[in-house]
């Protein structure tokens, strides 16, 4: 997912995105510890997009992203 969309969500979407990711990312280690992991990148991608996440929310904290669709 792109860092605008991301920004264009409210901070309850975002917060469950990032719970779905860290799911997500959990189930990838495991696949990759059974090497059942087809790419390998995607747990690559996955940290990634929770990072961006973490940093839109952390925004959000700050006062610095004040509602949806401002700033």
């Amino acid at each position: 997912m792109k860092a605008v969309q991301l920004r264009e969500m409210n901070e309850s979407e975002l917060k469950t995105k990032l719970n779905d990711n860290l799911e997500a990312l959990q189930n990838l280690k495991f696949q990759q510890a059974l090497q059942q992991l087809e790419d390998g990148t995607l747990i690559s991608k996955t940290r990634t997009e929770i990072a961006q996440i973490k940093t839109v929310l952390n925004e959000y904290k700050l006062g610095i992203r004040v509602a949806q669709g401002k700033n």
